[in-house]
């Protein structure tokens, strides 16, 4: 009778082991899981944030030369109005910045257009065409892209207001 009280026993122990057998499997997958989660997380970290700062040291190379200035005389016209209107006028000193030193010579040279193209279109505008930063702004761009006209194939990358006054 032993004997079947401890087969009958060793049944119920085996029966709690083999419920006990999946439990354990589930609990060592999603703990494996779990680790490869995280050492996954860790490598992509690795792989796609550490590069990215080599790759961006090794583009940035020498720093970049500074712009040259090239002042230009000042400017005094008139602007257009309506005929019996008050005249006028726009007072204007002006910068021009180039990338390098080497391009301010070649644009030296080319100063008396560049100051005739200014003054004529100075001359064409209205003081409504000068009102807020809108209309400087404008001005700004108009006068760029007419000095990058004249001096191709040398550019100027921005026109600059030292100075400037309507009266």
């Amino acid at each position: 009778m032993a004997e079947t009280e401890q087969a009958d026993g060793g049944g119920i122990e085996a029966e709690a082991n083999a419920a006990a057998k999946p439990k354990a499997r589930l609990k060592m997958i999603i703990a494996a899981v779990g680790v490869l989660a995280v050492i996954g997380g860790g490598a992509g970290w690795f792989f796609f944030f550490r590069h990215h700062g080599e790759e961006t040291r090794a583009e940035a190379g020498p720093p970049p030369k500074p712009p040259a200035f090239i002042e230009l005389p000042d400017m005094l016209v008139n602007l257009a109005g309506n005929p019996g209107d008050r005249v006028q006028f726009l007072k204007v000193k002006l910068t021009l910045e180039v990338k390098e030193e080497k391009q301010a010579e070649p644009i030296k040279l080319k100063l008396p257009r560049v100051t005739d193209i200014f003054q004529t279109y100075l001359r064409e505008l209205r003081p409504s065409d000068l009102s807020g930063s809108a209309g400087l702004f404008r001005l700004k761009e108009e006068l760029t892209r007419r000095v990058n006209l004249v001096l191709a194939p040398n550019e100027v990358s921005a026109v600059l207001f030292k100075e400037i006054v309507v009266q």
